[in-house]
């Protein structure tokens, strides 16, 4: 997420992260290559004037603090005017317990609305609500059918109705549908087109004013770039929009969108897609995202994600020194199965510290995030004896060709293997991992 700009940025704070005084020139220099590093990451220009003013006002009148050095105070200085152009705090949805909400879906086609959809439900079922998926694109091809398979992988429940009815009719039968059934959200996927056009308008103006709609929250692509900005202004000129969700911002290596958003429409950022997974969706959180771009990780969503995989014992017994002397092969296929379910290893990775996860990056390739990567682990683990596993130091070239023989892969693989093992080994014992974030989850 935002590599290019988190990366630019690694390198101008860098330069000035040790030094113990800062002149007016090295000031001046590195407002020239942050202005430079925006404008390539496709960062409007009136927003990126905005942030030079506000940067360059703040560093000449702030007094250092008497803890930091001057390039951490710049740093923390950036960190909050980031923070301001974003949002400066997450925005929920509004979901009112008494009543259902419907929530309206918009966006032009292929902007991954469908999906979003799905993603969505799936994150407020896990939160604790009842949401009714209403299939209502009646216009594009599969975009019933694909919400319908979508929505069983997820376990939502989704609302068809007669593929011959308009898109109101089928809008309105699942008000009454979803009210019948005790379901207190409802999300419209509502169809697009490859533009905006009259036709598109209409439509959505006659569901707005045929049923109370409390969301209404536009899907946008941020490979986009500036052009989201003008299809942001026009739906929400033409329809009235409360808030987006920008979807592949795992792809978008430059992020000016989600960096121009705020400022030019005074509108929130309230998800973000980061993967084709149905689990793939995170809350916006802005002062989270700009610790990301300078490199600073997002403990606090890694945390989350921990948590949702691990039960809490789980991660006290990893904390512990006996865990990680006595590290397995057992438990190293263990852990491997419960990294996965929190998502690929890049975004994992994107959530820590840059120096931290730089380092680990070179390893992304050997932990195979496929499935069929898993599934070749888990062919060499099974066919080692029981102290192979549990003492991987006596694997020997011989017994590496026998394992290889009986999985059905190479020698390479099983090396491979083995030195994966052997660095997440490591890796613990330098007590840099998980364990390090256990007393930070909450009780």
């Amino acid at each position: 997420m935002l590599d290019i700009l988190s990366e630019k940025f690694q390198s101008i704070f860098s330069k000035i992260r040790e030094k113990g005084k800062i002149s007016e020139s090295d000031i001046k220099q590195s407002l020239r290559e942050i202005k430079l590093a925006l404008l390539e990451a496709d960062v409007h220009y009136k927003v990126v004037k905005d942030f030079i003013v506000k940067l360059e006002e703040k560093v000449n009148q702030e007094v250092l603090s008497k803890t930091l050095t001057p390039g951490q105070q710049i740093i923390k200085i950036t960190h909050g005017i980031l923070t301001e152009i974003l949002g400066e705090k997450q925005i929920k949805i509004n979901i009112n317990e008494k009543i259902p909400t419907t929530i309206l879906l918009i966006g032009l086609q292929g902007s991954g609305k469908t999906t979003t959809a799905v993603k969505l439900a799936l994150t407020l079922k896990n939160n604790g609500h009842i949401p009714l998926l209403v299939a209502a694109d009646r216009i594009r091809p599969a975009a019933i059918e694909q919400l319908s398979i979508l929505g069983g992988e997820a376990g939502i429940d989704v609302f068809t109705g007669n593929i011959n009815k308009s898109a109101i009719d089928t809008i309105l039968e699942a008000e009454q549908w979803a009210k019948k059934y005790k379901y207190n959200v409802t999300i419209i996927d509502s169809a697009g087109r490859l533009h905006i056009d009259q036709e598109l308008i209409q439509e959505l103006k006659k569901i707005k004013n045929s049923i109370q709609v409390h969301e209404t929250l536009l899907v946008l692509d941020a490979l986009m770039g500036q052009d989201a900005l003008r299809v942001a202004n026009d739906f929400n000129n033409e329809v009235g929009v409360d808030g987006f969700i920008l979807t592949k911002l795992d792809g978008d290596a430059r992020g000016g969108v989600a960096l121009s958003l705020r400022s030019r429409t005074n509108l929130p950022i309230k998800f973000a897609g980061v993967g084709e997974k149905i689990t793939d969706l995170e809350p916006f959180y802005p002062d989270r995202i700009s610790s990301r771009i300078l490199g600073m990780g997002d403990t606090l969503t890694l945390i989350e994600k921990i948590e949702a995989s691990y039960a809490r014992n789980e991660l006290q017994n990893m904390g512990g020194k006996v865990f990680r002397e006595q590290f397995n092969l057992n438990d190293f296929y263990e852990q491997l199965k419960k990294i996965k379910k929190m998502g690929s290893l890049e975004n994992i990775f994107n959530l820590m510290p840059f120096q931290f996860s730089s380092s680990l990056k070179n390893i992304k390739q050997d932990f195979g995030d496929e499935e069929k990567g898993l599934k070749r682990v888990e062919a060499i683990i099974c066919s080692m004896t029981k102290q192979e596993r549990l003492d991987p130091d006596i694997i020997n070239g011989s017994r590496r060709r026998r394992i290889a023989r009986g999985s059905g892969t190479t020698v390479n693989e099983v090396n491979r293997l083995l030195n994966q093992f052997f660095k997440m080994k490591k890796f613990l014992k330098q007590r840099t991992g998980l364990d390090s974030l256990v007393p930070f989850m909450r009780k």
